[in-house]
């Protein structure tokens, strides 16, 4: 997948892409669908299917103090659109000059100038240019004015409401993971390098995999059943663990990160990549009377855990 982020260099060969717009956290089953229809109309024009998506988010940019509330970072992102066989990612930069635009010039010198697509495909709620005055409506305009095709799907809907980032979010405030998978098409997942922590996993026969949770949407503290994927490095594959997520209050209050004790495995993972499915939510985070009412509630958060792994009939 080729990744092109500023839209006043393209190579000529990138142009006339079809390209779906949106910002595309958490990749969910309601961007897949819109991606779906894309890909039919790319393969009936000939044309590469691509996505054009921003970063930074335009709500960080706009807020940037505001508390975390993203679902995946670029590159979790850029990962989950190349498997669902996106061709071309234009993540364009988010900055004063593309904010400014109206939704004419944004029309005329990103979509036609800039980037040359043939067709766009859009969500109905979706808002572009300038103080979000661009509705599908005048896109759709704008298309028959500029000589480009829009394409405006409806929003996608299942028995227990809108699919939407919003409604994952809450779904993972809650502790609900397996609804914000049913919303996704695929676990909720936190991507990131294994970064050392104080160890005292190690000491308490519980060596752990520790991530930085920094800029993301944080999910409900708490003890998880996970399933982690190791990336990089010589031990890369799938193992099922338990996690805790959260600031660790046993040990006092700590920045809030995940740390993943991986069943059946042995092996330094330090630097390496590594992707943690949210599975399950077991418990939330508690100060214990001694270590050894901590270790015993351990054995049995672990033993629950890997309980509820064999039961999996599919892991998304």
């Amino acid at each position: 997948m080729r990744i092109i982020r500023d839209y006043q260099f393209v190579n000529p060969s990138d142009r006339g892409a079809t390209a779906v717009i949106g910002n595309f956290d958490g990749v969910h089953l309601g961007h897949q669908y819109v991606i779906d229809i894309a890909r039919q109309k790319a393969a009936e024009l000939g044309a590469p299917l691509g996505v054009m998506t921003f970063e930074p988010h335009p709500r960080e940019y706009f807020a940037p103090k505001a508390a975390p509330f993203r679902l995946m970072n670029a590159d979790t992102r850029a990962h989950r659109l190349e498997k669902l066989g996106i061709q071309t990612l234009f993540e364009l930069s988010f900055n004063d000059t593309l904010s400014a635009l109206t939704p004419e010039e944004f029309a005329r010198d990103v979509i036609v100038e800039g980037l040359g697509l043939t067709h766009v495909f859009v969500g109905a709620d979706f808002h572009f240019g300038k103080d979000r005055a661009g509705t599908p409506k005048i896109l759709e305009t704008l298309g028959k004015e500029l000589s480009f095709g829009v394409t405006v799907a409806p929003l996608m809907s299942d028995d227990v409401g809108e699919v939407s980032s919003t409604a994952i979010r809450t779904a993972l405030t809650e502790g609900r993971p397996r609804d914000a998978a049913r919303m996704l098409g695929h676990w909720h997942r936190i991507d990131g390098e294994v970064i050392r922590g104080d160890q005292r996993g190690r000491d308490l026969g519980y060596p752990t995999a520790n991530m930085s949770i920094a800029g993301l949407h944080p999910p409900k503290f708490g003890v998880y059943v996970v399933e982690v994927e190791i990336l990089t490095g010589p031990h890369q594959g799938v193992y099922g663990g338990a996690a805790s997520m959260g600031t660790r209050p046993m040990f006092g209050e700590n920045l809030p990160n995940i740390e993943s004790f991986i069943f059946d495995f042995k092996g330094d993972i330090y630097g390496e990549q590594l992707s943690v499915a949210l599975i399950d939510y077991l418990r939330p985070e508690e100060v214990f009377d001694g270590l050894d009412a901590l270790i015993a509630q351990m054995d049995a958060d672990c033993a629950r855990a890997r309980d509820i792994l064999s039961q999996l009939p599919s892991r998304p």
